[in-house]
């Protein structure tokens, strides 16, 4: 990660200020107060994975706020993950309080009004993603903000721990190597959020959200199995064929379509990805599930509008800078 700020370079009468600044250009716009000052300590890291953006900040105490005119202002169509590494930070939303201590994570929709108290010696990991790749994944989200998620279960100690990983490794790793970690990362955070809230009564919305999640890791995870069909992902995800469709009927797909849409991403970041350039086309195909090399070159070119080996040679011209 590469330092945005440090209220070390700039004068105690205008570090607050400075840092102001910058988050709310980096991260939200906002209103804070600090506790003090001429006393304020701050730094500010940042990186990319992919289309993700990863801002860490170490701060003195403060309080801040977004309103219904920030949000007017600056309608950040983002959500924010929130991963304590350091301190407390007391928030608000929706009419709901989480305290987050070291390890604990939450989810923040910059859309809402929010406000929270930095405490001491705090240190904090945002994580900012498209809203629509996480709703896609869990459905809408309102009601999963301002929740804490402890690193008590399996489940959240993983993604607490991925997460922590993560900002070392920013902009170490090849265009390839981040497009399977950004959607590793948002397949986590929504196990989590789905898992938080599996302990609810949920509404029809937030059960049919649920069971897409299990839809999608069932293709995701038997992709490369080519007898996978309906009744094995209704199976793995608890589900009727029938249930299964309808719910992914709602994203304008089906099973069937889903796995081979599944299943082409998956050859073509192979197709990309230099280090598998050893590797034959039949080989890649027949490795994510197709059985029939004439109604992959059809359906690839149908989804690209190329057929996979004119793809894979232009990945490499472009790699290679020809």
């Amino acid at each position: 990660m590469q330092q945005l700020f440090s209220t070390r370079d700039v004068h105690p009468r205008e570090r607050f200020d400075y840092w102001h600044e910058v988050t709310r250009k980096n991260i939200v716009y906002h209103d804070g107060q600090p506790d003090n000052r001429l006393q304020f300590e701050a730094e500010i890291k940042a990186g990319v994975l992919s289309d993700i953006s990863f801002i860490r900040t170490t701060i003195s105490p403060l309080t801040v706020s977004r309103t219904a005119s920030h949000i007017a202002r600056d309608r950040n169509d983002d959500l924010l993950v929130y991963r304590q590494i350091a301190g407390t930070w007391a928030l608000e939303q929706e009419g709901r309080e989480v305290l987050l201590k070291a390890g604990d994570l939450t989810l923040i929709d910059p859309m809402l009004p929010a406000s929270g108290t930095f405490s001491s010696g705090s240190d904090v990991l945002f994580i900012k993603l498209p809203r629509r790749d996480l709703e896609a994944r869990i459905g809408k989200v309102r009601r999963m903000v301002a929740r804490a998620m402890k690193p008590l279960d399996p489940e959240t100690s993983l993604v607490s721990s991925f997460l922590a990983m993560l900002p070392a490794r920013l902009g170490k790793m090849s265009q390839v190597a981040e497009e399977v970690l950004k959607h590793q990362t948002i397949d986590l955070i929504a196990m989590s959020l789905g898992k938080m809230v599996q302990s609810d009564t949920p509404p029809v919305s937030s059960v049919r959200g649920l069971v897409l999640l299990k839809v999608r890791a069932a293709i995701e995870t038997r992709l490369s199995d080519p007898a996978l069909d309906g009744q094995a992902v209704a199976n793995a995800a608890g589900v009727s064929v029938r249930y299964a469709n309808a719910v992914l009927a709602e994203e304008g797909t089906s099973i069937a379509r889903y796995i081979q849409e599944r299943r082409l991403a998956r050859c073509r970041r192979t197709l990309k990805d230099p280090q598998q350039a050893h590797r034959s086309l039949s080989e890649i195909a027949y490795g994510w599930g197709f059985s029939d090399m004439t109604h992959f070159g059809r359906s690839f070119r149908k989804a690209y509008g190329m057929l996979p080996s004119e793809y894979r040679k232009l990945a490499s011209q472009a790699g290679s800078g020809s």
